[in-house]
């Protein structure tokens, strides 16, 4: 694993001393780790057994869906909002979503990628009107430092891949949906399966508290 980022070493003491506020404050500090990820109509490809070949069905047109989601890193809630597009709009809207989901606490960290659309000049000023919400910046280029990426992996093994429903779209979207709202509330399963739990580097990092 290696980041070309030359700020690498700084961004991730950041991320450890953020995690470990809401870890020591947790009912004032809240830790979220934020992504966007995009599936289609048409299942993804995988390996797979049985007396017949599988073959990944194709019909109609290969429309795409996108969602941004943010998980809890210590509770394992997560939060999320979709449509055609995930662009500057959505991605404002999902910081009015966070900011109303914890109305006591005195600071939300948003720990997220380098996607331009993070820092264009509209979601910026979007922002700046939600003063709780500090955004942190991962290291360009290292994914293994957000873990919510562990869950759209999750998402696409046990309900993208070679999927039976290309005819029906908007079941496609109902069973994202549905395995996304098991984790509405809280999951512990959710926090080891992404490494937040156990003995993972991040799930240290929260536990030396």
């Amino acid at each position: 694993m290696f980041s070309p980022d030359p700020d690498y070493r700084r961004k991730v003491r950041r991320l450890h001393r953020c995690l470990r506020a809401a870890a020591r404050h947790p009912d004032t500090v809240v830790a979220l780790f934020l992504d966007e990820f995009g599936y289609q109509r048409w299942p993804e490809v995988a390996p797979t057994w049985g007396l017949e070949a599988a073959v990944a069905q194709r019909a109609g047109n290969n429309q795409q869906w996108r969602t941004i989601g943010a998980l809890n890193a210590l509770t394992g809630q997560v939060h999320y909002l979709d449509g055609y597009i995930v662009g500057r709009q959505q991605v404002s809207k999902f910081y009015t979503q966070l900011d109303r989901a914890y109305p006591a606490v005195d600071l939300l960290y948003v720990i997220q990628d380098n996607w331009n659309i993070h820092t264009h000049p509209d979601v910026l000023e979007a922002l700046a009107a939600y003063p709780r919400i500090k955004p942190l910046w991962l290291p360009t280029y290292a994914p293994w430092l957000n873990p919510i990426e562990k869950l759209w992996r999750w998402v696409r093994q046990d309900v993208l891949k070679m999927h039976r429903w290309v005819e029906d779209w908007p079941l496609v979207k109902q069973r994202v949906h549905k395995f996304l709202d098991q984790f509405a509330h809280s999951s512990q399963d959710l926090l080891r399966y992404v490494g937040l739990r156990g003995d993972g580097k991040l799930a240290t990092v929260i536990n030396t508290t």
